[in-house]
């Protein structure tokens, strides 16, 4: 009868919707991608200027401000958790980066270090917190976005600094063979959690985990280190993009990343990945952070008010959750 138990346990839903996900993931970013085509084909159409060189240049270079931060939050939810911290740790890693360059005259390569570093041990903070403690992510990454929003204005009485190295300005403002830094390094980092995500062990982990928790446990799987490492993971990319903001500002700022944490978990969501866990890919995260872009811009070019842009983006984020949740509704339970 124990042996029996057991296998209903491993049974009531497959470890991180493995056997599955794969033609339906294709499936999904395939009607993504036509989505982000006829937005194209729409803007292009009430504005030619859309598909200019230079309108390209500013959606590439625009775009990876949130859907940076999107490709962390996928890592996140698809293993059944939540950031909310991500826009203000871009504020509190944008102003530290400036204040170590400026201030303390450090070089560039060390604060970007150092940056990475603070990222991976609030990260793993979060972590700590979800895993052995048993707080909500919800809430300590709540707490998180109120004390990094309010140490990035103590800082400098919220001042900002202003930048002028030229090598770090480049990340920013630079190009490289006609394609805009930024998002030379929204490719890097997507490639980089992609491979991990779809290629490795710890990938199959994540799902697992998001899939089913107590599945994963029974199955051996450490699922408190992956939670641990999906934490750390996002908020190490929270801080990659708060070095991306300050370079393309050319400042660092504490007002910047209002409200990235919506617009991140907005372009995880419209990419597919479910809110419940266990699905989703970094593809799509692009796919969605790309459509947010071309929404934002194109109605910037048709002249929509900005008041119009923050409705148009809701609806778009409450449809996205509403289709997968009637789409989950829909699926045989196994």
């Amino acid at each position: 009868m124990a042996r029996e138990g057991s296998l209903r346990v491993e049974r009531a839903k497959p470890i991180g919707r493995v056997g599955r996900p794969v033609p339906v993931a294709r499936l999904r970013e395939l009607n993504i991608l036509l989505a982000l085509g006829a937005l194209v084909l729409f803007f292009t159409w009430r504005n030619p200027t859309f598909l200019s060189a230079s309108n390209l240049n500013i959606i590439l270079r625009d775009m990876p401000r949130y859907t940076l931060l999107g490709v962390g939050e996928t890592l996140v939810i698809v293993t059944g958790g939540i950031d909310l911290s991500v826009g203000s740790m871009v504020a509190l890693t944008n102003m530290v980066a400036a204040y170590l360059m400026v201030t303390w005259d450090v070089h560039w390569l060390a604060a970007i270090l150092v940056i990475l570093a603070l990222s991976c041990l609030v990260g793993l903070w979060h972590g700590l917190f979800v895993t052995k403690l048993g707080v909500p992510a919800f809430i300590i990454t709540l707490g998180t976005l109120m004390w990094a929003r309010g140490l990035s204005s103590l800082m400098t009485k919220g001042f900002i600094i202003a930048l002028t190295d030229t090598p770090y300005l480049a990340l920013g403002q630079g190009d490289l063979l006609g394609i805009p830094m930024p998002f030379i390094v929204l490719l890097g980092v997507a490639g980089v959690c992609g491979a991990i995500l779809h290629l490795t062990v710890l990938g199959r982990h994540m799902y697992a985990v998001g899939g089913n928790l107590q599945a994963a446990r029974a199955a051996g799987i450490n699922v408190d280190g992956v939670r641990i490492f999906a934490y750390a993971a996002c908020s190490v990319i929270a801080g990659i993009t708060g070095v991306v903001v300050a370079a393309r500002l050319g400042q660092g700022n504490p007002n910047v990343g209002g409200a990235y944490e919506l617009w991140a978990i907005a372009a995880t969501v419209i990419g597919g990945t479910s809110l419940f866990g266990g699905e989703g890919t970094v593809l799509g995260a692009l796919l969605g952070g790309a459509i947010m872009a071309v929404v934002v811009n194109g109605m910037i070019l048709i002249d929509v008010s900005a008041y119009y842009q923050d409705i148009v983006l809701g609806l778009i984020l409450v449809t996205a959750v509403t289709v997968d949740i009637l789409r989950r509704r829909r699926e045989p339970q196994l």
